[in-house]
């Protein structure tokens, strides 16, 4: 087959499967490149594809182990909220962990898996398989755990389905998605109902919290956080618990002066988002990386802030 005749077969579930590949290793980057491997490996296997199984789950049999493999040497992902619980200790700025010492979860722009002509149905059910505290909480099952959940409960694939993508047997399958369920539960139990970035609501947060950081105003950060909201940032261990808390620390260290910050509304992982800018001290505005709020009908729960300049790049707005 040609260049052309694989790439008209094929190319239409490369962001389906980029979806997966993220959900899969927790890294937006890692998963472009597993993305990139899988449809090498696929090329070089078409002729040998003999349409016993659909297209599609054959690329997906493909991906998942190709991001199985690439797990097998590597630490999970995580947030600081997944290294231990809250500081609550004297007022101090965040302490930032060593490069790679901890490897870190990264966002997912929306608009790298999502076109303006999807069935706005099927985009709900795929940013709530992204929100960012799943992924999170993903990254704590073991890696083929992993795959029977996403395989059976996100993509929708049969049992048997499953077990040929992982060459198993079904009731290994329905005993992993059992233990990951139950895990699951433990490590969130409680799953925050979340608004739709497309709402006004959202969107209203999103600007509020925009807002009092390009004004260096921390009255406004009371009228959109709840007060039960966290707040942390990569690569720092400490995060906050409390409304007063994520203010006191934001406001003491963070917030600067009106004009410090520049920021541009986006959606990430299925989450109202911006990328965020920094004057240094010559004045110049430059990049500094993004953050993802977890908005809900009663206001901001949760801040994730990525201190990543590269990820300007990612949600293309450098």
């Amino acid at each position: 087959m040609t260049d052309a005749g694989f790439a008209a077969e094929t190319e239409r579930y490369r962001r389906e499967l980029l979806a997966h590949c993220y959900r899969l290793v927790g890294s937006v980057h890692d998963a472009e490149d597993l993305v990139q491997e899988t449809y090498l490996r696929a090329w070089r296997s078409y002729g040998n594809f003999e349409g016993r199984s659909s297209l599609r789950s054959w690329l997906y049999k493909i991906a998942t182990n190709v991001c199985l493999t690439a797990l097998q040497p590597r630490r999970i992902r995580v947030l600081p909220s997944g290294l231990s619980g809250p500081y609550d200790g004297p007022a101090r700025p965040p302490s930032p962990i060593a490069p790679g010492e901890v490897s870190w979860l990264d966002p997912l722009p929306d608009k790298l898996i999502t076109a303006a002509d999807d069935d706005p149905a099927a985009v709900t059910v795929q940013r709530e398989s992204l929100r960012l505290a799943l992924i999170a909480s993903l990254q704590h099952l073991p890696p083929r755990q992993r795959a029977i959940l996403i395989l059976r409960e996100v993509l929708a694939f049969s049992a048997a389905e499953t077990a040929e993508i992982l060459d198993t047997t079904t009731v290994a399958v329905k005993s992993g998605l059992q233990r990951a369920r139950a895990r699951l539960d433990e490590v969130d139990p409680d799953a925050e109902e979340l608004l739709e970035p497309t709402d006004v609501r959202a969107r209203a947060l999103l600007d509020g919290y925009i807002a009092a950081f390009e004004r260096s105003d921390a009255r406004l950060l009371e009228q959109v956080l709840r007060a039960d909201a966290t707040l942390e940032a990569t690569p720092f261990r400490e995060w906050q618990a409390g409304r007063a808390n994520c203010i006191r620390m934001l406001d003491e260290y963070v917030l600067g002066e009106p004009g410090d910050w520049r920021m541009l509304p986006t959606v990430a992982n299925g989450q109202p988002a911006a990328a965020v800018y920094r004057r240094d001290a010559t004045g110049v505005l430059r990049p500094d990386g993004a953050v993802v709020l977890a908005a809900t009908a009663t206001g901001i729960t949760r801040v994730v802030k990525f201190h990543d300049p590269a990820l300007t790049a990612t949600f293309g707005l450098a």
